[in-house]
């Protein structure tokens, strides 16, 4: 995924959930909230983003030279050496 299809993707559209929380975490999150002037899904989904490392990814993305060919290739290039060295480690 390029940069700009995965920046893209970050600003798709909202849908609405439903899920439980413990309460003192929903509490703290709208005292955030309110501390921050923002909604307490705003905080939700900040919070949850950064649980997830989108602003890593994106860090690196951003860093990054390679086009998506050739990052695709790098990484099946690093996944077949890794399953070649396990093998290589079960058969010893």
């Amino acid at each position: 995924m390029t940069e700009e299809r995965y920046a893209g993707s970050m600003a798709g559209t909202k849908r609405k959930v439903t899920f439980y929380v413990d309460e003192d975490v929903l509490r703290a999150a709208r005292v955030r909230a309110a501390r921050t002037d923002k909604r307490d899904s705003e905080v939700v989904e900040a919070a949850l983003r950064a649980y997830l490392g989108f602003e890593v990814i994106a860090t690196v993305w951003a860093r990054s030279d390679l086009d998506e060919d050739e990052a695709m290739r790098l990484a099946v290039e690093e996944t077949h050496a890794v399953r070649a060295q396990r093998r290589a480690s079960r058969a010893s």
